[in-house]
């Protein structure tokens, strides 16, 4: 259960991790938070092992997040900071290649219609940049269904985040078509317990309300044994 907060009530000191940097009890890492998400998903567990990634180990992992963080900022081109120096965030696209360049995956791909959502999700979980509604920090249900906090549109933007998008939960169809209010995705966050255990849930009629503002892209092993 990743945490990119309450860094120092993990025992997680930034200044033993980096020369030169003081200690922070926040990062701006949920890129790279996400993408661990994903690599427990994608790689085996000897195979999380040989990377680095101790995947029954939380504060272990969120170590791993915020190296992988440090990478992702370098490689994210358009910006002017990066990470350890300046808590600058970074992109999907920037975690996708560090994750790449350490040779962890094989490539990644792109999708924007909730039907090539659903497609990639059938091959393995998606990174998910997207707006991020002060409505949303409260869900109402220990289901953390996004749908059912009333007026969230109304509510303004807190930010971007980036969470990992494990799996389609259910699916409804009407016709033969999918049926966006009753399709419903489990997304994992990287706020320790928060929501369901760590997760929450979208349908794919929410998806569509915030679609021209979120990011998609899936980390991919194609060509090598996971």
């Amino acid at each position: 259960m990743l945490d990119q907060q309450n860094l120092l009530a993990q025992r997680i000191h930034t200044s033993q991790m980096f020369d030169g940097v003081q200690d922070v009890d926040a990062l701006g890492s949920c890129t790279a938070n996400a993408a661990t998400a994903c690599l427990s998903v994608l790689l085996s567990h000897d195979a999380c092992a040989k990377a680095g990634l101790d995947t029954t180990d939380a504060v272990a992992a969120e170590r791993f997040a915020i190296q992988l963080y440090a990478d992702a900022t370098k490689a994210d081109q358009w910006l002017d900071y990066t990470w350890p120096s300046d808590d600058c965030g970074s992109s999907g696209l920037g975690v996708a290649k560090a994750l790449r360049r350490r040779g962890l995956i094989d490539q990644y791909g792109h999708a924007k219609t909730a039907e090539e959502l659903c497609a990639l999700l059938q091959t393995g979980p998606v990174l998910m940049g997207m707006p991020w509604h002060q409505a949303f920090f409260e869900p109402v249900s220990s289901l953390a269904l996004l749908d059912e906090i009333p007026h969230w549109q109304d509510s303004p933007v807190a930010g971007g985040h980036e969470v990992c998008i494990t799996a389609i939960e259910s699916v409804a169809e009407v016709e033969g078509d999918i049926a966006y209010e009753h399709t419903v995705l489990r997304v994992r966050n990287s706020w320790g317990s928060w929501g369901d255990n760590g997760s929450f849930r979208m349908s794919l009629a929410v998806y569509q309300a915030l679609r021209s503002e979120i990011d998609l892209i899936q980390p991919r092993l194609d060509s090598r044994s996971q």
